[in-house]
């Protein structure tokens, strides 16, 4: 029995053995205090993930990483080849170094830098290249309040809502989205409450750390989440920005209040994800009047091999219907992640309607695979065509029908392990008689990705 019960005991010790940190989305999640203990395992370079600083208190440190992506591109028709766009293959590269400073549990300050480049890619964007740069550097402030945790971060940061359909961290592209703000929230239980106040950070790259932010651009708001059973509900207001702007039928400063809703969940195999955002204001002399709506859904048959899921995704974007009144009605998608729609990343999130069946299957555990056949329309002819993230491509307001075109995607997924990840995506767009008149016409994309975090 004494025996038995040593055993026992062994096996409770070995149970309470914390787990090394998965490598996160967001790298400054993390916590490497757990190499404090010597119990856990033991990978290259783990005395760079946790540096003790303190002799007693273990929480007390600095935890260095590194973040790489490289993505070769073809590209035969950017924007549909309307305007000066023109076939291209090319290599985007991200490069981010972080150092995380812990003094202790309730603060911490983190730092981040990057270097972005597009070699052989001529047509050059803000989001494509940015060499040597601060991505983030922030000092973040946690003190526990009655039941709940507040949470205050001060700095250049990066945050992102709900899919990222209209607030991202962009990071599909080359050169994420950054924001100089402040951000409080404070949690407890299935509660959430966020305010935050920003100026998203602008690319200039013409020297290292010029990338700026200002008065020009601002983006605030207030918002609140619920944990549900199965699922979440969440909604803000936001206030948005930006001085000297062009549309189609309006100029001068944008002024845009915002209200979003979103809700999650899973039950029974099925799966949803349902947002609406409408906005008001002015640009101009001209009212805003314009809304949005985004939902992902399907259903997984688990006890099936490689796991199906029959998946529908329908957006829709509204447009400028009558040019002529004080009204505009064209969509502002703020932020968003150009993937949601494709990796190609076409069509930007403005007068449009998107409805894309498709299949999911899982041959593997680390294996996704994914096809899809998508349609799309305007959401009114008297608005253009747009392309990413919401350029009017010329001649199209006013012409044509709604239809603009179809499209097929296709993708691999492959997660080799915790640090590294693969993936491949064709694309395929048949564009419509309009965009062929404007001297587009159909376009194919490819793309092959190597992902890696320490």
């Amino acid at each position: 029995m004494a025996r038995a019960h040593a055993q026992g005991a062994d096996a409770s010790q070995e149970e309470q053995i914390p787990s090394r940190p998965a490598v996160l989305f967001n790298r400054w999640e993390e916590d490497w205090s757990v190499l404090a203990d010597p119990r856990v395992p033991r990978e290259p370079f783990d005395e760079l993930k946790y540096i003790a600083l303190s002799s007693t208190d273990p929480l007390v440190y600095l935890s260095l990483g590194a973040d790489y992506r490289s993505r070769f591109e073809a590209n035969d028709a950017p924007a549909f080849g309307t305007g000066s766009n023109r076939n291209e293959d090319y290599v985007i590269t991200r490069t981010e170094v972080h150092a995380d400073l812990r003094l202790g549990p309730q603060i911490q300050i983190f730092t981040q830098l990057q270097d972005d480049w597009a070699d052989w890619k001529t047509m050059l964007t803000p989001v494509d290249q940015d060499r040597l740069d601060l991505e983030q550097a922030f000092i973040l402030i946690s003190e526990p309040v009655d039941d709940g945790t507040f949470r205050l971060r001060l700095g250049r940061q990066q945050f992102a809502f709900d899919l990222q359909r209209f607030v991202s961290v962009r990071d599909g592209p080359n050169v994420r989205q950054s924001y100089d703000a402040v951000w409080a929230d404070y949690q407890s239980g299935q509660w959430k409450y966020i305010a935050f106040a920003s100026h998203p950070v602008q690319t200039r790259d013409v020297r290292p750390f010029d990338d700026y932010s200002g008065p020009d651009l601002s983006f605030s708001g207030a918002r609140v989440e619920r944990e549900l059973a199965g699922g979440s509900l969440s909604a803000y207001y936001a206030y948005f920005t930006q001085d000297n702007v062009h549309f189609l039928d309006a100029r001068g400063n944008e002024r845009r209040d915002i209200l979003d809703v979103r809700f999650a969940g899973a039950a029974n195999g099925f799966d949803w994800d349902i947002e609406t955002m409408g906005q008001i204001g002015q640009v101009g002399p001209k009212d805003v009047l314009a809304w949005a709506f985004g939902s992902l859904g399907g259903y997984t048959w688990q006890d099936i091999h490689w796991t199906p899921r029959a998946g529908l995704q329908v957006d829709a974007a509204s447009g400028d219907g009558h040019p002529s009144s004080h009204i505009l009605g064209t969509f502002n998608p703020l932020f968003p992640n150009g993937y949601y729609l494709q990796q190609a990343a076409y069509t930007g999130y403005v007068n449009l309607i998107h409805v894309k069946p498709s299949l999911s299957l899982h041959p593997q555990k680390d294996l996704t695979l994914l096809f899809a056949v998508a349609s799309q329309w305007r959401q009114t002819t008297a608005d253009a065509v747009y392309v990413m993230p919401d350029t009017p491509i010329s001649g199209t307001a006013g012409n044509g029908s709604r239809y603009t075109g179809i499209y097929g995607a296709s993708r691999v997924d492959w997660v080799i392990n915790r640090n590294a990840a693969f993936a491949v995506e064709v694309d395929h767009f048949d564009v419509s008689d309009l965009i062929q008149r404007m001297g587009g016409h159909d376009s194919t994309y490819a793309g092959v990705e190597i992902k890696f975090g320490w």
